[in-house]
């Protein structure tokens, strides 16, 4: 079964119109002109058009340095009409993700990316999860997923992705495995769900899989996904397995709806 995360998404963006809106707004910032970055971009600001949501988009230039970086997304932060903060990553090479991630504070971290954030959801104390962990417990939902029993390969352990929905799940399922794209991807056999963030394209195949297991792919290389349901090599057709997300149109609409989501969580007090 293919997963229509446009569907999903979608839900999730009529059940936020349900509810009271913000009256804060949402500043996104976009720091040199990455494709994948502005495409991403453009999805939230038509997420925000679509909720009447305040979306303000900060445009800084490649060269920006580390301090300059970090004192405009505190300037922005400190606002007390700022109502939640998302820094699109990747970065440019030369600065330091996480330095400027840490200025943005706890309860406007709407990625949960910053530190404290970060710890705050590690301990079971924050409002808000990361959106990626988000759309997993949507799926789960969604598709009525016993976790308890499931045996989980997570590919790919980057910020965003593999590293917060890994945390979460290990405190899920029978059994965690935790690869990186040059593992040896052998041991997917085993496994019932895997969870790819790797960002290379068609890593992962059908035939690697067992027959009933199921894949999320957050991979995004290009217009492709780590998983590659129509691998020509293949004599296996995706048919074996129980359910995946494709790309485009699986995990990315849910994840964009799941930002929203927590820029409504965390404003709350504020509608």
């Amino acid at each position: 079964m293919v997963i229509d995360g446009r569907k999903i998404a979608g839900e999730i963006m009529e059940r936020l119109k349900s509810l009271p809106k913000p009256k804060t707004f949402f500043a996104a910032f976009l720091v040199g002109d990455d494709a994948s970055s502005v495409s991403f971009l453009k999805q939230k600001e038509k997420a925000a058009k679509l909720l009447g949501v305040d979306f303000r988009l900060y445009t800084l230039p490649k060269e920006i340095k580390n301090d300059e970086l970090r004192g405009e997304v505190r300037k922005i932060a400190e606002h007390t009409t700022c109502g939640g903060v998302v820094v699109q990553l990747p970065l440019p090479e030369h600065l330091n993700s996480q330095y400027i991630l840490n200025v943005i504070p706890r309860e406007k971290d709407i990625d949960v990316l910053g530190e404290r954030a970060l710890g705050a959801f590690y301990a079971d104390r924050n409002p808000v999860v990361p959106p990626a962990v988000g759309v997993v417990q949507e799926l789960f939902r969604v598709l009525n997923v016993n976790c308890q029993m499931l045996r989980v390969a997570v590919v790919g352990l980057g910020p965003l992705v593999g590293k917060p929905i890994s945390m979460w799940l290990m405190r899920q399922v029978r059994e965690l495995r935790l690869l990186h794209k040059k593992s040896d991807i052998e041991i997917l056999k085993d496994v019932d769900l895997v969870v790819t963030g790797a960002g290379k394209a068609g890593l992962v195949k059908p035939e690697m899989l067992k027959s009933g297991a199921a894949v999320i792919d957050f991979g995004y290389d290009g217009n492709k996904g780590d998983f590659d349901p129509d691998d020509s090599s293949s004599t296996l057709h995706d048919s074996r397995l129980a359910w995946y997300t494709p790309t485009p149109g699986g995990t990315g609409p849910i994840l964009v709806a799941k930002v929203f989501e927590n820029f409504y969580k965390l404003n709350e007090s504020k509608s």
